[in-house]
């Protein structure tokens, strides 16, 4: 028997006893994470969720490098562009729908992936985050407001009074980490960190997570190169056009914060483009020091299709129902 016949035999083995193989494709913005999920999800005949914070708003898709429509005619996507960006959306709402569907999805897929940009939200999908009050647009806007007169070092104070242990422990030149949690300290009264159980979620399906990476210098090149094509195919104009929803928590995203600078008169187009590509290469530092925390995941580079299927094959066919 050779060695195709016994691979076939061994996957169908698999299919007939595995409750589901979530498939976590993560990386840093711009190393190809879109490209091979799509080309992997194809050749498993599964679909594919993204995991993407910003890719999930319809108006946003140039700035966000979104899947191209061919990539989304070949393989079935979701939360791409099923969103407003004047709809509020959080990590929370996440969980719940991408668990929802892959529930769904794992009765007639054995295998489903996901693209992950935002690690946020993959550890959500993959952990679960702790349960947290619902959102009042009202206190947001009040802390954002003070926060812009008053600036980050009202928001260290104001978290130092409410919340001491958090104060110890969070990034504090993260606003937006501050902010979110003094919205939970003025809506409940209490310590944002009693929320924080920290607690893993059992999942009914197996996980494993790629990460993709490659060296520093080439990725750089890789992000600079794509927000000169992001500025080609019309970047720029998609920003003009939410010029009116700027305020908005979806816009406050690279890409967009810099070409509204540019926009307003304050700064120049070159100046805009430079800080683009220079905040994009932050980010995917910042990307990468998340991710290096995580010890499940298992790394390889983007060029490395043959490995990376392999792997995923040899976990589907030792995934079985206990």
């Amino acid at each position: 028997m050779d060695i195709q016949t016994m691979d076939q035999i061994n996957t169908e083995k698999a299919i007939n006893t595995l409750t589901g193989l979530l498939v976590v494709i993560t990386g840093p913005t711009g190393v190809g994470k879109t490209q091979l999920c799509t080309e992997l999800a194809l050749a498993f005949g599964s679909p594919v969720l993204s995991a993407d914070s910003r890719q999930m708003y319809r108006e946003m898709k140039i700035g966000t490098a979104v899947p191209s429509r061919e990539q989304l005619g070949k393989v079935k996507h979701y939360f791409i562009g099923n969103l407003s960006v004047e709809e509020y959306y959080n990590a929370s709402k996440f969980e719940m729908e991408a668990i929802e569907l892959l529930n769904e999805l794992f009765r007639e897929n054995t295998v489903v992936f996901m693209a992950g940009g935002s690690g946020l939200y993959v550890d959500a999908v993959c952990n679960g985050i702790d349960d947290l009050p619902t959102a009042d647009p009202e206190i947001r806007n009040y802390i954002s407001q003070k926060y812009k007169t008053s600036g980050i070092s009202w928001l260290r104070d104001e978290l130092k009074n409410l919340d001491p242990d958090l104060y110890d422990t969070i990034d504090l030149n993260n606003p937006k980490r501050i902010l979110k949690a003094l919205e939970i300290c003025y809506i409940t009264g209490q310590p944002y960190s009693s929320f924080l159980t920290g607690k893993k979620k059992d999942r009914d399906f197996k996980i494993i997570k790629i990460g993709l990476n490659i060296d520093r210098e080439e990725l750089y090149e890789i992000i600079n190169r794509r927000v000169d094509e992001m500025i080609i195919l019309g970047l720029i104009e998609e920003v003009r056009n939410l010029s009116g929803f700027r305020n908005l928590n979806a816009l406050n995203t690279v890409g967009y914060k810099e070409l509204f600078e540019y926009i307003d008169g304050k700064i120049s187009l070159d100046r805009a483009i430079d800080l683009i590509k220079r905040n994009s290469r932050r980010y995917a530092k910042r990307q990468l020091t998340w991710l290096a925390k995580d010890k499940d995941i298992i790394w390889f580079t983007p060029g490395e299709y043959g490995r990376i299927y392999d792997f995923i094959s040899h976990n589907l066919c030792n995934s079985q129902i206990s």
